[in-house]
């Protein structure tokens, strides 16, 4: 156990700027992967499953209209690959920022 106030400010690393840097550009990317994802998702769930519904009914999957299809299963169907596309690029994301963090904080520790 420690004697230090948990009210007191801990006082910032060596390397804080580098640090807020790596975390700058974690978030920078974090939202452009969640930007591009989104629209994908507006894409697919709203453009052809509604929007361009109509054209996309002159074409047939399984027997159904394509405009239908979109808007009954296929659009849920992207749903669900976004989520795990989202799913697998944060991990790698999560992992590049944890290996570029530990490199700052060995080369702080170095100096």
């Amino acid at each position: 156990m420690t004697d230090q106030d948990p009210s007191t400010p801990t006082p910032p690393s060596a390397n804080a700027a580098a640090e807020a840097e790596a975390l700058k550009r974690y978030w920078r990317a974090n939202v452009t992967i969640m930007t591009v994802l989104l629209a994908i998702w507006a894409i697919v769930g709203l453009g052809c499953g509604i929007l361009f519904a109509d054209r996309l009914n002159a074409y047939q999957l399984g027997g159904y209209p394509l405009g239908f299809w979109f808007a009954q299963q296929g659009s849920i169907m992207a749903f669900v690959l976004i989520i795990l596309v989202y799913c697998i690029l944060l991990n790698r994301l999560d992992n590049k920022h944890h290996r570029e963090l530990e490199k700052i904080k060995q080369a702080g520790g170095a100096a």
